[in-house]
């Protein structure tokens, strides 16, 4: 199942562009610069490969889209969804100065133009250059991330996908975990699972025994140990272009030490209460507060050291941001991860996470289905 993403036509409908261009007017930009990454796709079913030589999708606040390609790229640009959506495909030549022919179809009337916050600082200082002298340049972000952010039931159901597909690696887990293998050897099993339901492996995290107390620790050539929890947490991009992210617990060879099952218990219970309370309505600050009073009333306060979570969909994180002190209000259609932790330094970590979709008057869903509860191998 592994190769290059290719983003069904069903999720980049014909009307995005129309409404970045009204979230353009909206936020007083005269245009939008939008180059290859999940903005372009989102906007258009393109995964263009981010090359030296510019890609650019110019939207115009009014006017008509287009679509600047480097010529060798034109064939594939031509073979993806945006020719469906009347995007016009303007090739350039070696010879010629694309920033240059992107000012001049622009005009000379810009005064503030929004680029996409992954933009290469070459391109944009070669725009800055190349766009009228007083045109101001702005990130896209408050246009993009505000569209992005509210998922169409389509995403949805792609997310529901790659959770689903995240779940059957997590649920083989014991071909791989076992006591004597190295943390290293056992990410490359995984690793290998992953890409046969994804079409990327986007990261691989084995950490064991006091290696759990790193939340990113990523993998060793440490041996694991009988009766040492071990923390997976595991993504990849499915062919589609949307993202899995699943963090399970599990101990092989025997059970933990009465500290860590004591830790433990507290963490199931915090995320539980936040998964409970995720829905429309509550605020990505409160959120945060729920699972992270359970931990501090219990002691473990210290020892959680990161946000509750982060926005997924066609990047593993995106907006929303579930973070302490956040203001904003959870809709239907918003996608997030729950993943509460807690670390003890030197000794041993734990992290429960889900993704979960906000649901019109039931609150949050739960994308992923495998159990939570530390899994004995």
């Amino acid at each position: 199942m592994s190769g290059r993403l290719s983003q069904h036509p069903d999720l980049c409908p014909a009307d995005r562009v129309e409404r970045a261009q009204q979230g353009a007017v909206q936020a007083g930009l005269d245009a939008l610069l939008i180059s290859p990454g999940a903005d372009l796709r989102y906007l258009t079913g393109y995964a263009a490969h981010p090359l030296e030589r510019l890609t650019c999708l110019v939207v115009p606040a009014r006017g008509e889209p287009f679509l600047v390609v480097p010529l060798l790229e034109k064939p594939s640009a031509a073979a993806s969804p945006a020719v469906g959506l009347g995007i016009e495909i303007v090739g350039w030549a070696e010879t010629e100065d694309p920033y240059a022919l992107i000012a001049k179809r622009l005009g000379g009337s810009l005064r503030r133009v929004g680029l996409d916050k992954q933009m290469w600082a070459e391109q944009v200082l070669a725009f800055q250059r190349s766009l009228p002298s007083g045109a101001e340049l702005d990130l896209a972000g408050g246009v993009l991330g505000e569209m992005r952010m509210r998922k169409s039931p389509a995403e949805v159901e792609a997310l529901r996908k790659a959770g689903a597909a995240i779940d059957r690696v997590h649920s083989s887990m014991g071909e791989w975990l076992r006591v004597g293998r190295t943390e290293r050897e056992v990410a490359r099993d995984i690793a290998d699972a992953i890409l046969a339901e994804h079409a990327t492996v986007d990261f691989v995290i084995v950490a064991s025994g006091p290696n759990s107390a790193s939340p990113h620790h990523e993998t060793s050539d440490r041996v694991i140990g009988a009766g040492e929890p071990v923390v997976v947490d595991i993504g990849g991009t499915t062919q589609d272009g949307y993202c899995s992210d699943s963090t399970r617990n599990y101990c092989v060879g025997g059970r933990p030490d009465a500290g860590y099952q004591k830790l433990f218990e507290v963490l199931l219970a915090a995320q539980r209460a936040q998964c409970e309370a995720a829905g429309p309505g509550i605020t990505s600050g409160r959120l945060d507060a729920v699972g992270r009073t359970v931990i501090a009333d219990a002691g473990y306060g210290e020892y959680f050291v990161h946000r509750t979570g982060h926005g997924i969909g066609l990047e593993t994180h995106e907006e929303p941001y579930i973070v302490a002190g956040s203001a904003h209000v959870l809709e239907p259609g918003m996608t997030f991860s729950i993943e509460p932790g807690i670390y003890v330094p030197g000794r041993y970590g734990a992290r429960i996470e889900d993704i979960v979709v906000c649901n019109n008057g039931i609150g949050a869903e739960r994308l992923n289905g495998t159990p939570r509860d530390l899994v004995q191998l």
